[in-house]
């Protein structure tokens, strides 16, 4: 069951990334709010989804990812392409939002393992 709210909280948390990254303009002060369930939505998916033999495979992934966001969203200056640039922009943020804390809660469990030996 744990494995299914998981899987069932990553899927969620990209698709409403993705929403609130094309809706953010629009939403105001509920920004905040929505951003935050998708932080708590990163934590399920860290705490729940990823076992004990896809831990490196998902944060292999997850620093690649993150590192091709932060470095993609500030060297190409995405807010500046005409049209869809905000859009993209505001949808790798809150990607950010989702994916960083998944991605911190496995490496300190993947710590906390490898301490206990």
């Amino acid at each position: 069951m744990d494995k299914k709210i998981g899987h069932y909280s990553y899927i969620i948390g990209v698709i409403l990334a993705i929403v609130l990254g094309l809706a953010s303009p629009y939403l105001g002060s509920a920004q905040v709010w929505l951003a935050s369930i998708l932080v708590v939505l990163g934590l399920v998916v860290g705490f729940l989804n990823v076992t004990g033999k896809e831990t490196k495979d998902f944060l292999i992934v997850s620093a690649i990812l993150i590192f091709t966001i932060y470095a993609g969203n500030s060297a190409m200056q995405l807010g500046a392409v005409e049209v869809i640039g905000s859009y993209i922009k505001d949808i790798f943020v809150q990607l950010m939002a989702f994916i960083v804390p998944a991605t911190v809660v496995v490496a300190l469990k993947d710590v906390l393992s490898m301490a206990q030996g």
